[in-house]
């Protein structure tokens, strides 16, 4: 990697918002005991409109976390946003039995949802919007439900270019004027 590459990474991570959403210690049975490890579930974003996740297991809680922002890092997905500060439409999201509504909200309303999709949104740049998770309480099916529903979030614009129409022609429907992202 040359040099201005390497500056301009390092540059780009001090950027990055790191939410670690779960700590889990597992245990292996062995013939003298156990042997206990630790996974760590981190949510990392830019806050703005760039979010990713990762897992990672080690014998210690730090290169845990290490493992899964790495991986987190390199998982990352643009999300469309409206306004820079919530979703364009109402979404849902489903991972195995975890299942998350994601709605928009009005400006000042805040980010309104639990534990995992908190940290998703944080990391994410939103700051209005209410979410719901139904379904099962794991962080790792929460999580994965909610960018679920986030890569189900399109801006007009594709919308628009889908159907064949105009993206003023969609907005006139909708009733309203939109700055795009």
């Amino acid at each position: 990697m040359a040099r201005g590459q390497k500056e301009e990474r390092q540059r780009e991570d001090s950027d990055l918002v790191e939410k670690l959403v779960a700590i889990n210690r597992v245990a292996k049975t062995v013939k003298g005991g156990r042997n206990f490890a630790f996974a760590a579930l981190v949510v990392v974003g830019d806050g703005k409109g760039r979010v990713g996740h990762g897992h990672g297991k080690a014998k210690e809680v730090p290169e845990a976390i290490r493992k899964a922002t790495e991986t987190a890092k390199k998982a990352m997905v643009r999300v469309p946003l409206r306004e820079g500060r919530t979703l364009h439409h109402d979404v849902d999201g489903r991972f195995g039995a975890g299942k998350v509504v994601c709605r928009t909200a009005p400006a000042g309303t805040g980010i309104i949802a639990g534990g995992p999709s908190r940290a998703v949104f944080e990391a994410l740049g939103v700051s209005d919007v209410v979410s719901k998770s139904k379904g099962s309480s794991n962080p790792y099916n929460l999580v994965r439900a909610t960018f679920d529903a986030l890569l189900q979030n399109q801006n007009p614009r594709q919308v628009a270019q889908r159907r064949g129409k105009r993206q003023q022609d969609l907005l006139q429907q909708r009733g309203g004027d939109l700055v795009e992202e």
